[in-house]
């Protein structure tokens, strides 16, 4: 026997627990009053579309003149501040309008006192002007301060008051304060409701607070309660404006985001265009809210995997946001971290990167250190960096996201809950498996506490559960968490919903590893029809679902349809995401490993030399898919008995993982493994017994005592043994292999035969007769159900 030499062929799985990042942007209308009427005003997307509007000039014609006709310091002079001030604002001229809402304020505090109410529209004024800013810290008192005004002129329920409520509660939001702001939303939603009833024709605010408290609850992952909200908002909006009102739009806007996130895209795109062309009619092409608009529709195009589409928009909006807001406005940080992210998945990492650290940077500054938004910057880096196998840089990001989570948030949030599933994640993938195993269950308990059991997040909790379950070989309890996630997914998706395809391509996996192929194959197929319904048949996932069933096909030595869509995946990466994107080297590893498996070593190994320059070039030379490809190209030349060139191979590798993983990673194990298995074949057995030795300690401090992987380093010791001629030393090695292997794969897998002819060659050499005969009749009888 060769010993057991290990290899990856199968490309990276897609885990349901990426990194949350991204952030859409979604708008609060903004009120401001111009005519300083007690109780009278505008949105100013309604004013910005109302015919009657005068202009800037005569804005400014208008104040020159009451500035002549009465004194500086006149009520009818405050007015046409205030009026030009409005103006300003629109044409996004912050800084002239900060100086006439301050002139105004103060004239009216000077001639009405300051506990008037045209002083509480002053102070509103002012107060969305530093909100659109960021300036929340001087936003704050202004709201709190007209509120106050308005409660004692009017007593406690009054429109004006709804009004008051609504922008502190917008505050609110926006500073990740939601228990404050939802309770603000609800009282302000209320009131109208309550005076003027939920259709009142006079009161968008009404549309306002909506589509607020809809966004709360969808951000806090509150669903089934966001939804009717929205639908309420968008059904008030069609009936009591115009169809082109930007009412309407943000309406769109804002259930479109939503059904996104639940995946409903088809539903989602419509709403989205629609929502762009009304406020490009109405804002032109260069307003912040046609920014935002571009901004999600692009969302929805990457997240459909149309990254042609979404590039320009993404960029469109980036430039729209910088020459309103400047270089250094939150609102360019999201577009930054979201065109990031797309570069991401196209394999441009130079070009990602510095978008990253700008995000961040403009975040950091804008926000204090304890920010929602700092947490979307510092997750969204720390994902980069865990995929650039950056791992001590991301966890240091990614402990920082969490500890401003509990401090702004609290302990019973569903965004936590994602703080810590990443933070899971990348334990995960240091092979730090206890450590992920205790935040993915703290992760999965708050989540059910936070928003029940039956919603997507837990299932994202349970599919990430279960992964960890099979790389630990627990395969019973993986299966039926994997289940569980299923059934949620098909009950709030249905049947064909990309999620459901993830999770049976997960559950295909599971099969896989126990040699259940047909249950496998029935499962891959499954989710390949699901992923081509959905995304057309050239599109990247649909690569990842023909790898897994082509990665099947070859195990069960069918070679020819693996081939074939082996070959058809290449194709579709290389088409959608370019020759050197590192997807493409997984295809190119694993039909190299296909062609090694045929014997065609010829073939194999220009495609394992192709995807290491792809990779060092993506990642540089010292990352973990490096060190994986290296491991191939080894094992191929260890097989072509180029035993020189492979070691280098090996020893480059496990110099690789050693240093970005530490001693006691799953993959230094392997890499241990072949290398001593190289050892063996050469007879150098005092050099092999030390790394065999050492990868069963990592394995079983990793895994378990009761692993397959485990068994494999147990069986390559006994076989170095039984090359010895130390037969007694190799029995209980093998024994215990046989053991493991028999628990996990059941009593009539082919690797049981294999483990028990070898028991009987090992029993024959100790004088056991009897036991080998039997050992050997029963590697018969198994061989026999394979035939």
């Amino acid at each position: 026997m060769t010993g057991y030499l290990q290899y990856w062929r199968g490309g990276k799985s897609w885990r349901s627990g990426r990194f949350a990042a991204a952030s859409a942007g979604l708008i609060f209308f903004i009120i401001i009053a111009l005519t300083g009427t007690i109780g009278a005003t505008l949105s100013l997307a309604a004013l910005k579309s109302d015919a009657s509007m005068r202009t800037l000039v005569e804005a400014r014609k208008a104040l020159e003149q009451a500035e002549k006709s009465a004194d500086p310091d006149q009520i009818e002079v405050a007015l046409s501040l205030n009026n030009l001030a409005g103006q300003c604002f629109f044409l996004n001229q912050y800084a002239t309008a900060d100086t006439l809402f301050r002139r105004a304020l103060a004239i009216r505090e000077k001639s009405l006192g300051s506990a008037h109410l045209d002083v509480a529209t002053s102070l509103n004024n002012l107060a969305e002007l530093y909100k659109i800013q960021a300036r929340y810290a001087e936003a704050e008192p202004l709201c709190i301060r007209a509120l106050a005004i308005r409660e004692g002129s009017f007593g406690p329920d009054h429109p004006s008051i709804a009004m008051s409520l609504n922008a502190l509660a917008g505050l609110y939001f926006i500073q990740g304060r939601y228990l404050e702001s939802e309770l603000l939303f609800k009282r302000a939603l209320a009131m109208h409701d309550r005076l003027l009833g939920p259709d009142h024709p006079d009161h968008p605010e009404v549309v306002m607070g909506l589509n607020n408290l809809a966004t709360l609850c969808q951000f806090q992952g509150r669903y089934t309660e966001a939804e009717p909200y929205y639908r309420r908002a968008l059904a008030i909006s069609e009936k009591l404006a115009r169809h082109d009102q930007p009412e309407v739009a943000t309406s769109l806007n804002n259930f479109a985001e939503f059904c996104k996130i639940l995946g409903r895209y088809a539903e989602a795109e419509p709403l989205l265009t629609r929502a762009l062309s009304i406020r490009e009619k109405i804002f032109g092409t260069a307003h912040p809210d046609v920014a935002t608009s571009l901004n999600n529709l692009a969302g929805l195009y990457f997240a459909q995997g149309r990254f042609r589409e979404a590039a320009p928009l993404y960029k469109r909006s980036l430039a729209i946001r910088e020459k309103i807001f400047g270089s250094a406005h939150p609102d360019v940080a999201i577009s930054l971290n979201n065109l990031a992210e797309l570069y991401k998945t196209q394999g441009k990492y130079a070009e990602a990167a510095p978008l990253f650290l700008q995000a961040l940077a403009i975040k950091e500054k804008f926000f204090c250190s304890a920010h929602i938004q700092t947490v979307v910057g510092l997750n969204a880096l720390a994902g980069f960096y865990s995929f650039q196998g950056r791992y001590a840089d991301a966890e240091a990001l990614m402990k920082r996201a969490l500890a401003i989570r509990d401090k702004i948030v609290g302990s019973v949030q569903p965004d936590r809950a994602t703080c810590m599933n990443n933070l899971a994640g990348l334990y995960s993938a240091q092979g730090r498996y206890r450590a992920a195993e205790l935040l993915y269950s703290r992760s999965f308990a708050l989540r059910v506490e936070s928003v029940g059991p039956e919603h997507v997040m837990v299932a994202e909790s349970l599919n990430n559960q279960a992964e960890l379950c099979r790389s630990l070989g627990q395969y019973a309890d993986a299966a039926p968490l994997y289940n569980r996630a299923l059934a949620i997914q098909e009950k709030v998706f249905g049947l064909d919903h990309p999620c459901v395809a993830r999770t049976l391509n997960n559950i295909g996996k599971l099969y896989s590893i126990q040699n259940k192929y047909a249950d496998a194959e029935q499962l891959y197929r499954r989710a390949l029809v699901i992923r081509e319904k959905f995304f057309g048949p050239d599109h990247p996932y649909v690569a990842r679902s023909l790898n897994n069933l082509a990665s099947l096909y070859s195990a069960d030595g069918r070679y020819a349809e693996a081939h074939r869509l082996y070959v058809r995946a290449l194709a579709i990466r290389e088409e959608a995401l370019g020759f050197d994107h590192p997807d493409v080297a997984l295809s190119l590893n694993n039909l190299a490993a296909l062609y090694q498996a045929q014997g065609r070593c010829a073939l194999a190994e220009p495609l394992y030399t192709r995807a290491l320059d792809i990779q060092e070039k993506a990642f540089g030379v010292e990352h973990p898919d490096v060190a994986t490809t290296l491991n191939n190209l080894g094992r191929l030349y260890y097989a072509g008995n180029r035993n020189v060139e492979s070691e280098a191979l090996y020893r480059r590798a496990l110099a690789i993982q050693e240093k970005v993983f530490g001693a006691w990673h799953p993959d230094v194990a392997t890499t241990l493994n072949n290398l001593a298995l190289l050892y063996k074949f050469e007879g150098r057995y005092a050099d092999a017994k030390p790394l065999f030795t050492r990868s069963i300690a990592i394995r079983e401090k990793c895994f378990g005592q009761d692993n397959q992987n485990v068994a494999v380093s147990l069986q390559n010791l006994a076989e170095l043994y039984t090359a010895e001629g130390r037969y007694a030393e190799a029995e209980p090695f093998t024994r215990r292999s046989l053991a493991i292997v028999e628990k996990s794969l059941g009593p009539v897998d082919a690797n049981v035969a294999t483990l028990l002819e070898h028991l009987a060659i090992i029993c024959r050499k100790t004088g056991q007769g009897v036991v080998a005969d039997e050992a050997q009749k029963r590697a018969a009888v198994i061989r026999s159900l394979h035939h």
